[in-house]
């Protein structure tokens, strides 16, 4: 195998799949790149068996074949190069030889027949969304994943159609606080959108990235309990979290009255300042409401205390209630508008956020005794 191919388009290529490679290294091959050469295009592909991608490039393929090498260690080699044309050759032994100017490298490859099998999905049916969507959507309940291995089930976003509006939903829950968004969409859906999908953590890191380059529209299908994903040159593969997510209609509070707007850039930094003196174990800040004044404070009795107060829309009883702050700092650090809505009920109730206008997003976060 011998290709030449320029240094911008090869580092682009191997800065998108180390995301992927395992870097636990339990399996050698896995933490390699897949580089197959042939018909003037360049084939990378990575997986870790739970996640993978396959992305072509342009190059100039002078002698077809494949290799795989460390993903990390070629990334490494081809940042530092020149910004100049880089020649890759294979040789015998599963060596290869990279070189660019004077510069020359010489790296322990291993066999492209150790490498997993990458599935072709040719037979899922797809949907379309837009990119910008898809990336928003993402943004704005990933930070309610739950990082907890042992549920699993709530290690990855769930993502359902409703057959009644065909409105996409996306939901992410750790327990503590719940995220959601809704958007229509214009596809007509398959079964397993209409039942539900949880689509992992790893998985969604990545089709996060692949919405954020370039405007086209991406395609999603499902096929053997794995999520198929396309967008231009690029395919990615997921398996899906087994597992049944939790009915999230029955933690979204229905009758909360008492409805405050604030505006979210001021109180996003009041609390970024009150976290400075909360516990550090349960990050816990009191928010007092009061007709027109919002007056949030935290409190460690081995660091001090701090409190500040901010005007805000509100009419109702006064009242004082806690939340963890970094659970609202993770809702406000996704507002695209300049207030959010806290609709409330009482100190011992799940706390309602929605955004200024109706844009299909809110979250709930459960109080805490303070």
């Amino acid at each position: 195998m011998n290709f030449t191919i320029e240094k911008e388009v090869f580092l682009k290529a191997l800065g998108r799949v180390q995301g992927i490679v395992e870097k636990r290294n339990t399996i050698p091959v896995l933490s390699n790149v897949l580089l197959e050469g042939g018909d003037g295009e360049l084939h990378l592909t990575a997986t870790d068996l739970e996640v993978g991608m396959r992305s072509s490039y342009q190059a100039n393929i002078r002698k077809p074949g494949q290799i795989t090498v460390s993903a990390k260690k070629l990334y490494e080699i081809i940042k530092e190069l020149p910004d100049r044309e880089i020649n890759f050759a294979s040789k015998e032994n599963c060596w290869i030889e990279v070189t660019c100017g004077k510069a020359q490298f010489n790296v322990v490859g291993l066999a492209a027949e150790e490498f997993p099998h990458f599935p072709q999905p040719e037979e899922a049916n797809f949907i379309q969304l837009s990119s910008q969507v898809c990336k928003e959507m993402i943004e704005k309940t990933f930070f309610a994943v739950s990082h907890d291995e042992g549920k699993y089930n709530l290690n990855g976003i769930f993502m359902q159609v409703l057959a009644e509006d065909n409105r996409l939903k996306m939901v992410a829950t750790d327990g503590h606080r719940l995220s959601m968004i809704e958007k229509p969409i214009e596809s007509s859906v398959g079964e397993e959108l209409r039942k539900g999908v949880i689509l992992p953590r790893k998985g969604l890191l990545e089709l996060k990235k692949l919405a954020e380059e370039g405007e086209a529209d991406i395609s999603l299908g499902f096929m053997d309990n794995t999520a198929v994903i396309k967008k231009d040159q690029s395919v990615i593969i997921m398996r899906l979290v087994d597992g049944e997510f939790p009915d999230y209609n029955r933690v979204i509070p229905k009758n909360n009255e008492q409805e405050a707007r604030i505006a979210v850039d001021p109180l996003l930094h009041a609390l970024r300042r009150m976290i400075i003196l909360s516990s550090e174990k349960s990050r816990g800040v009191k928010m007092m409401l009061k007709p027109g004044l919002l007056e949030v404070s935290s409190s460690n009795p081995e660091l001090g205390d701090a409190r500040e107060e901010l005007d805000m829309d509100y009419q109702g009883p006064e009242f004082s209630i806690g939340f963890n702050a970094r659970y609202l700092l993770d809702i406000l650090q996704v507002q695209d508008h300049e207030q959010i809505r806290l609709v409330l009920k009482d100190n011992l109730s799940p706390g309602l956020f929605l955004s200024e206008e109706e844009d299909g997003f809110l979250a709930v976060v459960m109080p805490m005794r303070l």
